[in-house]
């Protein structure tokens, strides 16, 4: 464990110090890659997504993935530290992404390394380490669970068809605490019409009133179905503006922009259903992908968490877990508070404690599978 740990903390540090913005993480897979050729364990690589299997992988077994990404955003101005240098104080792991997601992946890849070689396992292991989550973009895992590649390298081509069996850890900062359910993510341009007239004369017909009466409806309208573990539809408008910038002309249009965050007791169509019923503006949907999504709280995978001591609950925010066709828990160490601040960290105990209880909740799942 404790050379599981001290990798961890090395690995770490080497991604830290590479940047490794959405879409140019082509040095820090390398960094991943390389890694696991030191432990000797057959990685591939697919665009900037790494990806390996346990060395007695069987496809007639369940298989759980276990992902997280080693993407970042951009620093936050507010930094007082190089945000690329690995800075150990206090207890503390300071550096960019090195709460979200690096203490995740890190301890995501120890417990690989952990279960690589172990014969007469109950389920398989695949790691990924994936691209473009910090921008929902399409060559993250969503291009690697498609591609043939991927296939291939599970000895079994019909995966994209046979997924039954398989299950995820999505490696987000948690605290460690099980994230079964998270919300879908939809965004709206709308657009309110009316026509164009002088301020000072009786004419036109304001296009920014209308848009406000369609907006005072998002910010007061309570959609009837709750879920359990997600809550209520939550809209809102974050955008508004017209074309024309002259004080004295009445504009005949304005355009506002909708974020929506969706239970899983509403599929994004039922959702865009309900509003065309009660807006008078015109609206299209920029992206569906992102669906709200659940793992059952029965899952062997949930209930080894739960028997640890750690709670099960519903996320509002999205991760790559939105795009997985098969049941995925999100958990990891780190608290996600942090994500995206100045100065960001992750007390090292946490990435121990995390590659600790990755690995029990697998042993316990293993036992009850």
């Amino acid at each position: 464990m404790e050379t599981l740990f001290l990798d961890a903390i090395a690995l770490l540090k080497q991604l830290i110090a590479i940047p490794s913005f959405s879409k140019e993480e082509d040095k820090t897979g390398t960094v991943i890659e390389q890694f696991f050729i030191d432990k000797k364990i057959p990685a591939q690589r697919y665009l900037n997504n790494v990806w390996a299997i346990n060395r007695y992988f069987d496809p007639l077994k369940p298989t759980v993935v276990l992902n997280s990404h080693h993407d970042t955003v951009k620093p936050n101005p507010k930094y007082t530290k190089d945000p690329f240098t690995p800075i150990e104080e206090d207890g503390k792991l300071f550096g960019l992404g090195s709460n979200d997601a690096g203490g995740c992946l890190v301890s995501l890849i120890s417990t690989f390394v952990h279960f690589y070689d172990k014969e007469n396992l109950s389920f398989n292991v695949v790691i990924a380490a994936t691209a473009e989550e910090e921008i929902t973009g399409k060559n993250g895992i969503e291009a690697l669970l498609v591609h043939d590649k991927f296939s291939a390298s599970l000895h079994n081509p019909d995966f994209k068809n046979n997924q039954n069996q398989w299950f995820a850890i999505v490696g987000e900062p948690t605290k460690m605490q099980l994230a079964i359910a998270e919300k879908g993510l939809m965004v709206l341009d709308a657009v309110a019409n009316g026509k164009a007239g002088h301020a000072a004369r009786n004419e036109g017909e304001s296009a920014l009133y209308k848009a406000m009466q369609d907006i005072a409806w998002f910010s007061t309208y309570k959609y009837p179905k709750v879920s359990q573990w997600l809550g209520e539809v939550k809209q809102t408008v974050t955008v508004i503006e017209t074309e024309n910038k002259a004080h004295n002309v009445i504009p005949a249009t304005c355009n506002f922009v909708v974020d929506l965050r969706l239970p899983d007791c509403y599929t994004h169509e039922e959702v865009m259903d309900i509003i065309r019923e009660h807006i008078q503006s015109d609206f299209k949907e920029r992206s569906i992908r992102l669906r709200s999504s659940r793992i059952e709280v029965e899952h062997p995978l949930v209930k080894a968490g739960i028997a640890l001591g750690n709670k099960p609950y519903g996320s509002p925010t999205c991760s790559d877990k939105a795009l997985m066709p098969f049941p995925a828990l999100k958990c990891g160490p780190g608290d996600s508070a942090r994500s995206h601040t100045a100065d960001e960290f992750i007390f090292v105990d946490e990435i121990k404690g995390g590659i600790e209880t990755y690995i029990k909740m697998l042993e316990i799942m293993g036992e009850n599978l």
